[in-house]
């Protein structure tokens, strides 16, 4: 539809948009802003679920900066996927001052992530992190080296990676699986298992799920537990020369 607008010495055409296009923007950006307000729910229910210092949403809404660097995400990715790359990092830079977690748009994350502390959360460009993970403060999901393509990790659903861990490269982590605070993973993690260690060793894996275990502290050290074999295999070999000594001694007397 076309709008003449006449004037003494010129005559205008303005192009009115098509009401059957207004209301097909109308209801896509209805559409935008409930599934946005229903993901915020989620993830402040998410907060709300695993942390016991969180008392009230108005608490994870405004105080928590592990949910406003996932909001902030959220915009970023949306920005980032309609071409709008620079706005986007903009965003992203924004919050990583504000917030001291550096999220990349470019990164594909889930329903239900709760970021705890978030200072010095980085997360790279191809990462993908999958439902209801949990992140402690200094965790990295890195690449490694100048490779293009798919360069950092890929987490499951109920992922924990604990406090200064890093996951570095194209690797898989699997779903209910732990990662230990301090941990540097270089390999595939399989599913249901916790790792610990530099590099990362898998020290349990069952098959048993394991719902919203946040415990990053007691976890088995399989350095102690090689030093503990050390030990026993020592005072085994002491008994053992002992003994020895003893029958020699013994032969000794009766020769």
């Amino acid at each position: 539809m076309k709008l003449k607008i006449r004037t003494d010495k010129k005559e205008y055409s303005i192009t009115l948009p098509n009401k059957k296009r207004v209301q097909k923007a109308a209801e896509s950006c209805q559409t935008v802003f409930t599934e946005g307000v229903e993901q915020l729910k989620s993830d402040v229910r998410a907060v709300r679920d695993r942390d016991p210092a969180a008392t009230s949403d108005l608490e994870v809404l405004t105080l928590y900066s592990g949910i406003h660097a996932t909001l902030a995400y959220r915009a970023a990715h949306a920005l980032s996927n309609k071409g709008l790359t620079f706005p986007a990092r903009c965003i992203s830079q924004c919050t990583r001052a504000l917030t001291g977690v550096e999220i990349h748009p470019g990164a594909t994350i889930g329903k239900d992530l709760f970021i705890d502390h978030g200072s010095g959360v980085v997360i790279g460009e191809t990462a993908i992190i999958g439902d209801g993970c949990t992140i402690y403060q200094g965790v990295t999901l890195g690449g490694t080296g100048k490779d293009v393509g798919k360069r950092h990790p890929t987490l499951g659903n109920n992922v924990m990676v604990g406090a200064g861990a890093k996951v570095l490269g194209p690797v898989n982590i699997g779903n209910n699986t732990k990662i230990a605070a301090g941990a540097v993973v270089l390999t595939d993690i399989p599913d249901n298992c916790t790792a610990v260690g530099i590099p990362a060793r898998i020290v349990k894996r069952d098959n048993v799920k394991v719902e919203a275990d946040l415990d990053q502290i007691h976890i088995p050290d399989p350095v102690e537990k090689e030093f503990a074999r050390l030990r026993l295999e020592i005072e085994q070999l002491k008994k053992k020369l002992e003994e020895e000594k003893k029958q020699e001694k013994e032969s000794d007397k009766e020769n």
